[in-house]
Order: structure tokens, then sequence, then C-alpha cells
């Protein structure tokens, strides 16, 4: 065993042992029952502003409870930092205050959970501070905590550890607060404008909602492949069809796709839908959402990420995706948007070997996907909603009116990522049934990414889906942005991760 396997063991041992002796002298090592009467965070309220002789005048008793996260032992008085979900908080712990339960408070160590009743007063250097008159040890913590948790070398283990990382870290705490809050006031702004919030299946037996490479499972009873939820899509397009005008889903999709700092295999999403609405009037509504949603989350409509401001102010650019290509393809004419050999030179440019071999089988079309992620994406920095996307990128979105090769959708990108998907949906029946069927064709052109034809859907827009709009926000890339994360494994509490090495 190693040498800090050894000393692990030791504290192992230690900490049974002082668990032993606080059984010897009549308490409990994992016990309960004890109710605190205010968190820290409210002691430190009330007491706020109130002068040292105040305090010891008044001598208002306080039930608390926490983890030990500090301890400066002085023989027959010790100070202690004590944590809960509130903040934190100075006690003063002495042995002729507690008599006998000073034993047991010597048998208390750092990470350990304890219950203590006590009077407030200002310290020497003027911290609140909590005179300890009673104490119970509620929990012994056998593994200590960790003595530092920075530096890249430690990333990975805050990960897999993530209890430790959120005891250690308080920014990370704050992180989840932040993606917390960020969920009710998403939930609050659209119940206020009347959207109805719906839970649709995690199990589909198609693979529909997006184009995405999915996980495949086995339902045993019923003998039949099922496939974990890509999208919701289909299924909150058939409640508008069933009269549910304006319905939402906060949910958990899956995707069998490669790790990435933008990218977990299992991540959360906003889908919204709305009757009578259009891709257009979804653009106002998600500049109305993401600034109010700044201004509440980080205080302000201009938010620090990396080295950049990003004003989530309304008024974001606007720009069709043709005329993106032709602003950052300098080689490209207008003329040459549907010469799929030049666009294919272009993209065999920016593609490793290993990725240009797929190229042969895109259209034109096709291959705007291919050329917009690899020339435009990282340079939309600021708030910006890119339209006009081909039929061939769009299988779910309505063709627009202007150009029958283009649909009415768009897409946000923010710090050279995309953070929401929309568009006025297809409500055609048949246009949706030769969509499906192109995609089909696809698949047997070799394309993975693709969806299966769902007949039931068919029927669904055959019994009348009336003129809708609707979208996706991910809700993990908006989190990164407004708590500056440049990692999506930062802002999910158990992020995927490789098995450990042995």
């Amino acid at each position: 065993m190693s040498e800090e396997g050894l000393k692990e063991q030791e504290l192992y041992q230690q900490r049974l042992s002082s668990a032993e002796k606080w059984r010897q002298l009549g308490v409990s090592p994992w016990g309960n029952g004890f109710k605190p009467s205010h968190t820290l965070a409210e002691v430190a309220a009330r007491c706020e502003g109130v002068g040292a002789k105040a305090l010891e005048e008044k001598a208002e008793l306080y039930r608390v409870a926490g983890r030990v996260v500090s301890l400066r032992s002085f023989g027959k008085a010790a100070f202690v930092v004590l944590a809960d979900r509130s903040g934190r908080l100075q006690l003063h712990v002495k042995k002729d205050m507690l008599g006998e339960a000073y034993a047991q408070f010597q048998q208390l160590d750092l990470g350990d959970f304890v219950g203590i009743e006590g009077t407030p007063f200002l310290s020497k250097t003027g911290e609140l501070t909590l005179s300890v008159l009673k104490l119970l040890p509620l929990t012994k913590a056998l593994r200590p905590l960790p003595a530092k948790w920075h530096g890249l070398a430690d990333v990975e283990l805050r990960y897999r550890q993530r209890y430790l990382d959120l005891v250690a870290n308080p920014e990370v705490r704050e992180t989840f607060l932040k993606r917390t809050r960020l969920i009710k006031f998403i939930r609050q702004f659209l119940d206020l404008r009347d959207y109805v919030e719906v839970e649709t299946p995690m199990m589909h037996p198609l693979v529909s909602g997006a184009a995405a490479k999915p996980f495949v499972t086995h339902h045993n009873s019923l003998d039949m492949q099922l496939y974990l939820r890509i999208a919701p899509e289909l299924y909150l397009k058939r409640l508008v069809v069933g009269g549910f005008e304006r319905v939402y889903e906060l949910n958990r999709n899956f995707r069998n796709e490669g790790l990435s700092t933008r990218h977990n295999p299992e991540f959360s999403m906003l889908e919204f839908y709305e009757a009578y609405a259009t891709y257009e009037d979804f653009m106002a509504l998600t500049e109305e959402m993401l600034s109010e949603a700044a201004q509440h989350i980080t205080g302000s409509t201009t938010v620090s990420f990396g080295e950049h401001q990003l004003s989530f102010a309304k008024g974001y650019t606007r720009i069709s995706m043709a005329e993106a290509l032709l602003a950052h393809l300098k080689a490209l004419r207008p003329e040459e948007l549907e010469d799929e050999e030049k666009l294919r030179f272009l993209a065999a440019q920016k593609l490793p070997p290993a990725a240009r071999e797929g190229l042969a089988a895109l259209s034109a079309f096709e291959l705007w996907g291919v050329l917009f992620e690899a020339y435009v994406e990282e340079s939309l920095v600021q708030p910006t909603f890119v339209t006009g996307f081909p039929v061939a990128l769009s299988p779910l979105a309505r063709r627009s009116e202007d150009n029958p090769q283009l649909t009415d959708r768009f897409e946000l990108f923010v710090a050279g990522r995309e953070i929401a998907n929309a568009f006025s949906e297809l409500n055609d029946p048949l246009d949706q049934r030769e969509r499906f069927v192109a995609q089909l064709k696809a698949k047997e052109r070799g394309q993975e990414e693709t969806m299966d034809f769902d007949e039931d859907y068919v029927r669904a827009l055959e019994h009348g889906l009336p003129p809708t709009a609707g979208e996706g926000i991910g809700i993990d890339r908006l989190a990164m942005l407004f708590c500056n994360a440049a990692s999506i494994r930062e802002v999910i509490l158990f992020p995927l991760l490789r098995a450990p090495s042995k």
C-alpha cells in the first residue's frame, strides 16, 4: 500500500476509535432527532447590527447544527467553524461551560456533524460567534475532508466525488444554486404566459425528435427495442394537435455521442411550443427570456464569460446561414452556394482526413451545415440568430414562403456555441411524409444521425396541427454562460466520466 494509502487507513482507524469512544460516553456516532431552531444565516441576520453589549445582555439561545469545517483547539477551549446549507458561523467551546460533554467534544474531527445550543457574542476581532452551552455529536465522518481541491490534477476527482467538491469549494455550490434559480425562472416565465408544463416518455419506440445517435435498450416483457429520448419534440407537437396550445417540458435527453467541454451524453433541455406563433415571434420571446434571465441570475444583462463580456440585452444580431457562409469563406461566391464540388473542396480544407470520407454522400445544402460548423460557429460570440436553414438540415421545420429550399428556422449562438434551436413547425402531413422518406434515404447512404419514419406522427398531422412555433434551449449550456463555466461538467452535478484507471 502507498504511503498515502497507509495514512488514509490510519486516519480511518483513528476515526473509528473516536466513534467507539462516543459510544462509551453514551452518544451514538450516527444519531438522529436533533432539531435546529435556526440556520446559521438566520442567526447572523438576527444578530446583524446588534452591539456586543446588547448581544451579551440579551443572551438569546439558538439551536444550530452543521458540519465542522475548521477546528482550532487550545486545550481547555477551542474555536470551531460550523457550516450548513445557508453559510458558516464560528463557535467558541470551553471546557468549564460543557462540563462532562467536553469529553465528547474532544473526539470531534473535521467533517463531523454536531448540534449545539449557544448564545451569541462578538469575538475580540468583531466576529459573530456562538458560545456553546450544550453539544451533541450527530455524525462521525470516518473519512477526512480534502486538504485542498485546486489545480488541474484534481479536476476529475472533483467530478467523481462531487459531494466533497461541494463541501470544499463554496463557489461550486453557488454555481448549482444559480442553475436551480435559472430553471425556476424559466418555469415562472412560461407559466406567466399561459404555458402548461407536461411530461412525455423518456423511452421511445422510434428514433425521433432530432437527428442524433441514440442509446438503445430493450423491454423484456414486450420484447421490443426502445431508444432513450433524443428529444421530446414529436410528443409535444402531438399535444398541440390535441389542444394544448402552449406547452413546455424541462426534460432530460440522451445522445450517444462523444464527451467534450460542451457535450454530455445525458443533458437538460427546455422545449416549448405555441400555436399561432412563428419563428420570428420566438426570436422576440427568446430575447425577452434570456435578457430577463441574465438580469435575474447575474444581476445584469452583461455577463462575463471567459475573456468576453456578453450582452444579453434585447437587440441580438440576425444573419442568414448563406450570408454567414459568404462572410467567412472569402473564396466562395454567391452563385457557388449550390456548387457541390466547390463546397466539398472547402469543407475538406477544415476537416481531418477521417472525416472527409462522408463528404461525397452529402448534397450542397447538407454541406452548408458542415461548412457553417467548421468556419462560422466559433466566431459568433455575442448573441446571434442564424436563420435560413436548408430543408435538408431541417426535417421538421416549415418551408419558407420566399424560398422553398429553405426553412423558417433559427439557431441562437452565443460564445461560439449553439444555445437554442427554433422554427415554425411543419404542419403539412404530405410534406412531412416526404421528409421522413428523405431521412430514410440518407440513412441508406450511410448517415448515422437520422430520424425514423414515424407513421403515427404523420397521422397526428393529418388530424390537424395549427400553425405553431417550437423551440429547444440547452439548459446546461445556458447555465455555463451565466456561471462563467468553461466546461459543461462544471454545471452538471454528476457528469458522465470514463471508468477510473486501476
